[in-house]
């Protein structure tokens, strides 16, 4: 599935509808260059989950978790990791197999430690649509 927003205000609405639709256990990666718009989808995606404290990217702790919304939300940020066993020590599968929803920035990083039925999401940039322009594709949903 692809979609195309043209402001962060729809980018924002797009991790929302998605944040709604989720279910307890589910993994997303999201993956996109710096600047790209993650923390903003990533913001709409606790939205959509009823989570109203302030959503930040996890660069130097790996992961925040937030527990307030409708169900536990854990946002990873990978691209600090240097090896597997960086994740095994923060105990990932108790995240990736629990009853939150995981959204990882960078999970193209980890690949051999995500389960098999990850939805992946990718943020690009095309300046000639426009400065806010983005393309989100989304493998493994079928609607959103």
């Amino acid at each position: 599935m692809i979609r195309e927003t043209y402001s962060a205000e729809e980018t924002f609405d797009m991790g929302k509808r998605l944040g709604q639709a989720a279910k307890p256990g589910q993994v997303y990666t999201l993956v996109g260059d710096l600047g790209v718009g993650k923390t903003v989808f990533t913001q709409g995606v606790a939205a959509g989950l009823e989570i109203t404290e302030p959503i930040s990217s996890p660069t130097f702790t790996i992961i925040q978790e937030y527990e307030e919304g409708r169900m536990p939300f854990y946002h990873f940020d990978v691209y600090r990791i240097g090896d597997i066993e960086e994740m095994e020590e923060i105990g990932y599968d108790d995240y990736f197999f629990g009853n939150g929803i995981c959204l990882i920035e960078w999970g193209n990083l980890i690949e051999e430690i995500l389960p098999e039925d990850v939805i992946h999401i990718t943020i690009e940039k095309d300046l000639e649509k426009g400065f806010d322009y983005r393309r989100i594709t989304i493998e493994g949903m079928e609607t959103l």
